[in-house]
C-alpha cells in the first residue's frame, strides 16, 4: 500500500519537474545554492557531501565551488547497486567526476579518500536530493533506499534539497525512511519538526 502511494506520487512530480523550462530551473537552483552558502552548518563545516545531479535534479555544483573555495573537504558518493549502499570519496575539482558504468550518474573515482565519519570528526553537511519532502524532513527519492541506508549512520547535518513547491504536508513512510535536519528550497531555509529526529537540524 505505502509503496503504490509512493510511486503514485513520484510519477506525479516527475511529470511536474519535466514540464519545468530549463529558464525557471537555473534561477531556482542558483537560489537554492545562494542560500546553502548562507547556513551556519555549511559555513562551518569541514566536510561537505554533495550529489552529483541527474538531469532533472536540482543542480548543486555552485555549492561544490564554493566549498573548494573556501578550502572544504568536498565528497560525492560512489552507489553499490548490488547492495544499495553508498561511500562518499573527496574530489578536488568537479572535473573528477567520472559516468559509473551504467552511465547513470557522474561518481568520484573509487581510489580516492573516503570519508568515514568516526575518522573524520570535523563537522560535516551532507545535501539530500529528493523528488519531493514533506514538512518533517522526509523524503521520496527514487525509490533504491540508498540515502536511507547511508543517513541512519551519519551524525552530521543533514539537508534536503528541494523547490518550495515540492514541498508536501506529509508523504507516506516506511519503518526505515529516514528524515532530513533542514529543508533548503530557493525561497530560504525551513528547521524540519519531527521530534523523532536523534538530532536536531540548525541553520
Amino acid at each position: 500500500m505505502i509503496k503504490k502511494q509512493k510511486d503514485d506520487i513520484r510519477e506525479e512530480y516527475k511529470e511536474i519537474r519535466r514540464q519545468m523550462s530549463a529558464d525557471e530551473k537555473q534561477k531556482r537552483d542558483a537560489a537554492i545554492c545562494t542560500a546553502a552558502e548562507n547556513l551556519v552548518s555549511f559555513r562551518y563545516a569541514e566536510y561537505v557531501l554533495l550529489y552529483a545531479a541527474a538531469a532533472d535534479e536540482i543542480d548543486v555544483s555552485a555549492i561544490a565551488e564554493a566549498a573548494f573555495a573556501k578550502g572544504k573537504k568536498v565528497l560525492f558518493p560512489r552507489c553499490d547497486k548490488k547492495t544499495h549502499t553508498m561511500t562518499y570519496h573527496e574530489v578536488k575539482s568537479l572535473d573528477e567526476l567520472i559516468p559509473d558504468s551504467y552511465n547513470d550518474i557522474a561518481e568520484p573515482p573509487e581510489e580516492n579518500p573516503t570519508y568515514d565519519a568516526q575518522r573524520d570528526t570535523g563537522g560535516a553537511v551532507c545535501f539530500v536530493p529528493g523528488l519531493v519532502y514533506d514538512k518533517a524532513g522526509y523524503r521520496l527519492g527514487y525509490g533504491k533506499g540508498f540515502y536511507d541506508r547511508y543517513l541512519s549512520a551519519f551524525s552530521g547535518c543533514t539537508i534536503g534539497v528541494v523547490y518550495s513547491d515540492y514541498i508536501l504536508n506529509e508523504v507516506p513512510r516506511g519503518r526505515f525512511d529516514v528524515s532530513v535536519d533542514i529543508l533548503l528550497t530557493e525561497k530560504g531555509v525551513r528547521v524540519t519538526k519531527d521530534p523523532k529526529k536523534t538530532h536536531p537540524g540548525k541553520a
